[in-house]
């Protein structure tokens, strides 16, 4: 290790994410969906700016196992902070006093197939009931699904589909999170790879297995993981949830309308789309129609300019979310990382693209300075400089909310990265990566306010996977490990034990606050002499080859901890596990959290991460923040 400089530990605990309390946060609601200033005064100043969230509904879930069932619910941020329950089973209450401590309850011995709803309890008034409760009557529920129909590429090579990358948000203004899914042909390709692939589709499906729409991204859109980085967000804060995407022509969209020339085929005959025009479309969440489309930005322009002749630096696309005004959510849409790099930021209002900014490492403001080449094969969303702003952070560089470079550590490009509050003695959010050169640090620890190196590894290799977040109590704050090192670290960069038996995803599954190991089809806890499975998904499958995915893991029904969505394997369904462990942990559903709920919207973006949210969750957490956010 060299030059280790851990986080002063002096700094008292500070939570900094807009703790206003609700009152607040309803006041300036109007004046943010109104789009104007939300400052009150200068005694609350930052914290009393309220974010667009989702409208959630109850979110209940019940888990059936050979015990009985666990019930758990959101606690949504335009709750009361002194809101309780109460659980009813088909009209007929099963707590005996009303739950203050957690959004869940055990209902030992109840049937699989018993009907819950719950009732919120304010002020000393029960409320109306909830949403009935999605049943996982096996420990976990199919939705299903329909792969599209198969085909032949040009040069004669057969090709199926299964069920790739997934994203949620409610499409249809009722509530209830709804599935966007990536279809993916079985000849998709890396963008170093030459040959043609099958088209990309997309489907929304809602939980109950509806289909609203499917889009055909046509031929003119490679099929891989690099090219199609889809978001699903409500970005105009009319209740339901857009899609962005990036389109050419001969895309057909949900309603059978085809964006530019229909006959149009722009693919070489190594498979590569170096020509032709380039679309960045929004498409109608509900309905899958193409509403606007605009000039993707950058356009290519010449091929080699982005690092190779052939086609495979040119077509390095990376996408997000960001509350960039701290209020509202903007689109960000990118390519390049390994050479050049240009980031658009855009805003979706009144049915129509604004551009708010473009980053581009060749414009004369940042030329020379070290942002070229930095980007890693995913990015990361958080207000880095607590300004209350979403910043881009962009492989070893970030870009502030306002468009302009923040920071570069010049240590190149890499495949994994963790942004997070992964330190609680310390302020604000810390960044952990791996980097791919030979020549550059294996592992840094960065603090992304300002882009100092607290810490770093000596280059070894190309360190392909790296992952931050607290999984073990023996240990204050997060661990980060890699796939080059043989230990798990702390803050300091010191070694504090056993490496974990995987590197990849994370999920908060038991009933701790200690987050677990999810890789391939599995969950494991960590133990410092071996881990322990927890979960073996049944009859389904990871994506994305070695990288060993899910389709999506978040907190997307029931109470904060994370659901895990896999296909299974005949692609016909995806299968939502959900924890059947009871908790005694109270937090409000991350969904709320827009560090975290950004994070799911990018989760898909090529090399996929697990999300995190903006404060510390782990193993002698403080009480958890709750969140200043308004609802269209």
């Amino acid at each position: 290790m060299q030059n280790p400089h851990p986080h002063p530990r002096s700094h008292p605990r500070k939570h900094r994410r807009r703790r206003v309390l609700l009152s607040a946060a309803t006041a300036v609601a109007a004046l943010v969906g109104a789009g104007l200033t939300t400052t009150l005064g200068s005694d609350i100043a930052e914290a009393a700016t309220a974010r667009q969230v989702e409208k959630l509904d109850r979110g209940v879930v019940s888990v059936h196992t050979d015990s009985g069932n666990l019930i758990s619910w959101r606690w949504l941020g335009t709750d009361p902070g002194d809101v309780s329950f109460n659980v009813y089973r088909a009209g007929t209450k099963v707590n005996s006093t009303p739950i203050t401590g957690s959004t869940n309850y055990f209902h030992s011995g109840a049937p699989a197939q018993a009907d819950y709803t719950v009732r919120a309890i304010v002020g000393g008034v029960e409320q109306a009931d909830s949403v009935h409760a999605v049943q996982l009557r096996t420990g976990y529920m199919d939705v299903p699904i329909t792969p599209p129909a198969g085909g032949t590429t040009p040069d004669g090579v057969a090709y199926t589909y299964e069920a790739n990358d997934a994203s949620v948000a409610d499409l249809d203004g009722d509530g209830a999170l709804d599935f966007v899914l990536k279809w993916q042909p079985t000849n998709a390709k890396d963008n170093s790879q030459s040959g043609y692939t099958g088209n990309t589709i997309v489907d929304g499906v809602k939980l109950d297995g509806t289909r609203l729409w499917r889009i055909d991204l046509g031929r003119n859109i490679r099929s891989g993981a690099h090219y199609t980085q889809f978001q699903a967000y409500d970005y105009d804060g009319d209740g339901k949830a857009e899609l962005a995407m990036k389109t050419a022509d001969g895309t057909v969209d949900g309603t059978g309308t085809v964006i530019g020339s229909s006959s149009a085929d722009y693919r070489n005959s190594s498979g590569y789309v170096l020509s032709g025009p380039e679309y960045l479309t929004m498409f109608n969440g509900q309905t899958g129609k193409a509403m606007q489309s605009v000039d993707y930005v950058p356009a290519r322009g010449t091929v080699s300019s982005w690092g190779d002749s052939y086609g495979n630096r040119v077509d390095r696309f990376l996408a997000g979310t960001a509350y960039l005004d701290g209020a509202r959510p903007s689109l960000i849409m990118a390519r390049g990382y390994y050479t050049r790099t240009v980031i658009a930021a855009w805003d979706w209002r009144g049915g129509a693209f604004t551009r708010r900014w473009t980053f581009d490492t060749n414009s004369s403001t940042n030329s020379g300075k070290g942002y070229d080449g930095q980007g890693s094969h995913s990015l990361s969303v958080g207000d880095v400089d607590n300004d209350g702003k979403d910043e881009i952070v962009y492989g070893a560089m970030a870009v502030d909310d306002n468009g302009n470079g923040l920071w570069t550590t010049k240590t190149g490009h890499g495949d994994a990265q963790h942004l997070g509050d992964l330190d609680p003695s310390h302020a604000g959010l810390e960044y952990f990566k791996v980097s791919e050169s030979t020549s550059q640090p294996a592992e840094l620890y960065i603090n992304p306010a300002n882009g100092t190196v607290n810490w770093r590894l000596a280059a070894c290799c190309d360190n392909g996977r790296g992952v931050a977040g607290d999984i073990w109590a023996g240990n204050d704050g997060a661990e980060v490990w890699s796939a080059s090192d043989t230990s798990v670290r702390d803050e300091a960069g010191a070694t504090k034990g056993r490496e974990p038996s995987s590197v990849n995803f994370l999920s908060w599954w038991d009933g701790d606050t200690v987050r677990e190991l999810l890789d391939g089809t599995h969950i494991d806890k960590y133990g410092t002499s071996s881990d322990t499975r927890l979960l073996t998904g049944s009859g389904v499958h990871s994506n994305n080859s070695t990288k060993a995915t899910p389709s999506l893991s978040g907190d997307i029904i029931g109470d904060w901890r994370e659901e895990v969505v896999w296909p299974t394997s005949n692609n016909t369904a995806l299968r939502i596990y959900s924890t059947p462990t009871e908790t005694s942990t109270k937090i409000t559903t991350l969904l709320h959290d827009t560090m975290y709920r950004t994070g799911l919207a990018w989760q898909n973006t090529a090399y996929n991460q697990p999300p995190h949210p903006s404060f510390f969750i782990g193993n002698g957490m403080a009480t958890a923040p709750r969140p200043t956010v308004y609802t269209p």
